[in-house]
């Protein structure tokens, strides 16, 4: 069954309407479908499987069901799913709607038929249009498969820009023709920057800008993506723009994440949905990112948006969280300055973390009773004889649990006695908070000022990154 779904993500006249009340009105007959429940769900951002159920309704023995409300509604792609949850058919809903639908479930989608929505008439038509394209689509690729020649092949594909072109035009067509309907602004939501043709320079008129495809792709992509539309939350649309922007376009950097959400944060206070939708998507991107300090933008946004009243719908509860988990990584995001640490050896003499002398500082917190501490600080030092020594690193190990006896024994086992061995038995230094301490091991890369240059680290890439500083640091020196 074709949805719209796959049809819009595939192929990457009404002003807006005066309603009488708030709410949807929504008669439906099935021909062939009697004494059951259907749902009213729709899409949230993102496409199947996640969907939310708006209503439901009983369909009589004569296959009729009435779904009905009061309530304001936001607008959206919905569908009238079937009892199995497999079975559907999408439309087009406003608040104020107020249609009759007749659908055959055999025939779904085209043999659905709308009384008193000329623009779910139009989505059908649309719909129908989308069944010829794929089918034209399909007969080229069948057509491409017999090409035998370079000049047959060149033919194919001359006749699918053509298809193409008739495509883009029926939808531009269509937004000119009936602008700010939902299904317009859909359109215009999908569309992607088509980047001028031919050679581009630089302000010298001589030198070709090779960025150019990219900068101009970046700063007009969100062109037509109407943040004023609340509707478009209720599509398949913006979580996949979302992904593409933040996770194609955007530099994989705190800093450039940052300024990045601010800009879509601003342009999204147009609509309430679409602003918290933001805010928690760049909010859990920046806590998900596997990129070593992505941490500093989740603190950037908490601290700048949720303790500033913008998450607007979290509970207290909730949002104590967020501030709780932003306020301990606080004091350790890279480029930080390293909270002091002042623990006692085996032999109870104290050991200060800024005492230590040293162009690197190795700080190590693990436990001879976890596992993968057992397997992971034996490699550690191996590439710390192998490597590390010789660039300057110092390892400050703070053991965080564990029995004294087992911790003593597997220094001796590894021969780890050259690295400065502490713990904090009186429970003083305050190390989980400061270093966000919650499993381990956990690795910070400290340089000889005491800034944090690289966190939650292993073995196999703490070497690459003091390469990376020390190419910098010549970089620096030159320039």
């Amino acid at each position: 069954m074709k949805r719209l779904l796959s049809a819009l993500l595939l192929f990457v006249g009404f002003s807006t309407p005066v309603f009488a009340g708030n709410g949807y009105k929504i008669q439906i007959k099935f021909t062939d479908v009697k004494d059951t429940v259907i749902y009213l769900a729709h899409y949230y951002a993102k496409a199947l499987p996640t969907i939310y159920k708006a209503d439901s309704a009983r369909v009589d023995k004569k296959g009729m069901a009435t779904m009905h409300s009061t309530e304001e509604t936001l607008g959206g792609i919905y569908m009238i799913m079937l009892a199995d949850k497999k079975t559907y058919f999408e439309f087009l809903l406003n608040n104020g709607d107020d249609m009759s639908i007749t659908a055959t479930v055999a025939d779904m989608p085209l043999n659905v038929k709308f009384k008193n929505s000329p623009e779910n008439e139009r989505f059908q038509e649309y719909t129908a249009f989308l069944k010829k394209y794929g089918q034209d689509q399909q007969a080229l690729v069948d057509e491409l498969a017999k090409a035998k020649t370079k000049a047959d092949s060149s033919a194919v594909y001359a006749k699918g820009t053509e298809q193409v072109k008739i495509f883009k035009g029926y939808r531009k067509n269509y937004v000119q023709k009936y602008p700010n309907t939902l299904l317009s602004n859909i359109f215009l939501a999908l569309n992607q920057p088509e980047v001028p043709q031919g050679k581009h320079y630089l302000e010298d008129g001589k030198t070709e800008d090779s960025n150019f495809t990219y900068y101009y792709y970046k700063n007009h992509y969100w062109d037509d993506f109407n943040f004023a539309d609340g509707r478009l939350m209720n599509t398949p649309v913006y979580d996949a723009k979302l992904d593409e922007y933040f996770n194609k376009l955007v530099l994989p950097w705190p800093d450039s994440v940052q300024k990045e959400g601010d800009m879509l944060l601003a342009k999204a206070r147009a609509d309430k949905e679409i602003f918290k939708y933001t805010l928690h998507w760049v909010t859990q991107f920046a806590q998900t990112s596997k990129v070593m300090g992505m941490d500093q933008a989740f603190v950037y946004f908490v601290e700048n948006y949720y303790m500033k009243g913008d998450a607007f719908w979290l509970s207290k509860e909730t949002l104590d969280k967020y501030i709780d988990r932003a306020q301990k990584i606080a004091p350790n995001v890279i480029g930080n300055l390293a909270p002091d640490i002042k623990m006692i050896d085996i032999d109870k003499k104290q050991h200060n973390l800024y005492d230590v002398k040293a162009k690197y500082t190795l700080l190590l917190f693990w436990s001879p009773d976890c596992g993968h501490c057992q397997s992971e600080v034996p490699v550690l030092d191996s590439v710390y004889n192998a490597f590390l020594k010789k660039k300057g690193v110092v390892v400050y190990a703070v053991r965080t649990e564990g029995e004294e006896a087992a911790w003593q024994g597997f220094i001796k086992k590894h021969n780890l006695q050259e690295w400065i061995n502490v713990y904090d038995p009186e429970h003083t230094s305050r190390y989980r908070s400061q270093y966000d301490i919650y499993g381990t091991p956990v690795i910070y890369l400290l340089d000889d000022k005491k800034i944090i240059r690289g966190k939650r680290l292993d073995a196999t890439n703490v070497g690459k990154l003091i390469e990376i500083l020390e190419n910098k640091e010549k970089a620096d020196k030159k320039s």
